[in-house]
């Protein structure tokens, strides 16, 4: 039986692996996390009995020992989720926390040998050079949860003597896909969090909004299956039925096609090499019978282009894009910016800061950090 802890439980990736687990129900749950839910926490700890859960926000905590008196271990902060990450009975870690706060513990939970099914894709983004050395010197099987990542690992199953080509990242265009700038200047936070086709965060689906979703794909696309940037493209596939695709030296092109279910990537994670029965939606062709392509705008998502750049330059600077977009995102879902000030803003960050090539762990924590303090006061 497999045993897990999973950063990040109450959030949509973590009820979603629960949801999964329930399926398969030959996977123990030992730890479990939240930032402030502990009210759905609570209905977890009661229907999976970890041994430990860990809540980020220390008040909320506290509220919560004294609703359980006992009979789960509670854990805060930090050390909770890297306490919750390493522990000594798990062999795997689910990563769905969103932002940097997940890179100390995945690292942590790597560095004790447990497997790690990654959703949180900050880690690779800012760190990623650090993190797959790390698991190549621990043995440790980094497994896709997000769907494109997933969909190009599956395609890879089979192929590992063949090169390469070409990785192609779908991208459902999102809310304003077609739109002009123009079109942009008056967007609402209720315009952004309207994704056409999946069910997210609010942090994650207004990247969607502004491509930046994808631009942070192509950064760890870049460390998971260790090609080059100009091996990385995207395409717009409003369908979202094709997950990603892989091209291969003689042109030959694999994809990874279904319905718009964060489940089945989660599973197949969760149970790889083997698949196994499910009763989720299935493709029906007959319906499904339309899939069309367009080559994203650049010069409108301007998100997705300082991602290329962001990597292009290499060293702290994925950090630094990564910061700024979550402190831009902040202030726009407070309504403190506009929409297209979110782009501005990351650009003027990457722009001021000083690219530490090379970078230690703890020099990526502090270009995390000046990032984050340098879009605050913008």
């Amino acid at each position: 039986m497999r045993k897990i802890s999973i950063l990040g439980s109450t959030g949509s990736i973590g009820t979603q692996t629960l949801d999964v687990i329930r399926n398969l129900k030959d996977i123990k749950v030992c730890g479990l996390s939240t930032n402030q839910n502990i009210e759905l926490l609570e209905q977890q700890i009661h229907e999976f009995h970890p041994k430990k859960v860990a809540v980020m926000d220390e008040k909320k905590a506290y509220e919560l020992k004294k609703r359980l008196n006992g009979s789960v271990e509670v854990l805060t902060g930090i050390d909770g989720l890297i306490e919750i990450s390493t522990m000594e009975e798990i062999d795997t870690v689910v990563t769905s926390v969103v932002g940097t706060i997940g890179l100390i513990p995945t690292f942590e939970a790597i560095k004790r040998k447990k497997n790690i099914a990654l959703a949180n894709k900050e880690t690779l983004v800012t760190a990623g050079q650090i993190i797959m050395e790390e698991a190549k010197k621990n043995d440790v099987s980094i497994l896709p949860v997000d769907s494109e990542h997933s969909a190009i690992f599956q395609c890879l199953q089979g192929n590992k003597q063949n090169s390469i080509h070409r990785i192609i990242l779908t991208a459902s265009g999102g809310p304003f896909r077609g739109k002009s700038l123009a079109d942009l200047q008056s967007v609402t936070v209720e315009d952004a969090l309207k994704h056409p086709n999946w069910s997210m965060g609010a942090k994650i689906t207004v990247d969607s909004s502004t491509m930046m979703n994808k631009g942070l794909e192509v950064i760890e696309a870049k460390w998971l299956f260790n090609v080059e940037a100009k091996q990385i493209e995207v395409v717009v596939h409003p369908q979202s039925m094709i997950h990603s695709m892989v091209e291969f030296e003689d042109g030959s092109i694999m994809a990874q096609i279904g319905e718009p279910d964060m489940r089945v990537p989660i599973q197949y994670a969760l149970t790889f090499p083997k698949r196994y029965k499910n009763n989720w939606p299935k493709v029906d062709f007959t319906k499904r019978n339309v899939f069309s392509f367009e080559q994203p705008d650049l010069s409108i998502f301007k998100c997705l282009q300082l991602a290329y750049d962001a990597l292009a330059i290499g060293g702290s600077m994925p950090a630094v894009l990564n910061a700024a977009n979550e402190i831009a995102v902040e202030r726009f879902l407070t309504k403190e910016i506009q929409f297209l000030d979110i782009p501005l803003m990351i650009e003027k960050a990457m722009e001021a800061h000083n690219t530490i090539m090379n970078p230690t762990l703890s020099d990526i924590l502090d270009a995390d950090q000046w990032a984050r303090e340098f879009t605050k006061g913008r």
